[in-house]
């Protein structure tokens, strides 16, 4: 996922988690809140109940490779925040993906969804 495209600043996520809606996932959280432009911005987070820092890293790396081929099917104008949870440290990127899409056809965010 491109830099622009991410949320960055913590009065960002700070926003997204206290007033948009959750989704949950054993897997992952999805918070979302709709933006003020059209362009959409997603940001990844682990918390430290995940682990060390090399475990939370690669939990980071895991979202943002699995939201990669899902990011153009995302409706614009959204701000997104994705929270990794203690058993993403197990999971595969197939089983990410799969949670991504279960997640966000939930949310009513994807405008289609591939069949693979």
């Amino acid at each position: 996922m491109k830099r622009n495209f991410r949320l960055t600043r913590s009065t960002d996520f700070k926003r997204v988690r206290r007033f948009g809606k959750s989704y949950a996932h054993p897997l992952i959280v999805l918070i979302a809140l709709p933006a003020e432009g059209d362009k959409t911005q997603i940001g990844v987070a682990a918390g430290r109940s995940i682990g060390n820092a090399v475990q939370r890293n690669r939990a980071k790396r895991m979202l943002r490779e699995a939201i990669r081929p899902l990011f153009p099917t995302i409706k614009s104008g959204w701000n997104i925040v994705l929270l990794s949870r203690r058993s993403m440290t197990s999971a595969t990127l197939a089983e990410t993906q799969a949670a991504l899409n279960q997640l966000f056809l939930r949310a009513g965010l994807v405008t289609e969804i591939d069949a693979s």
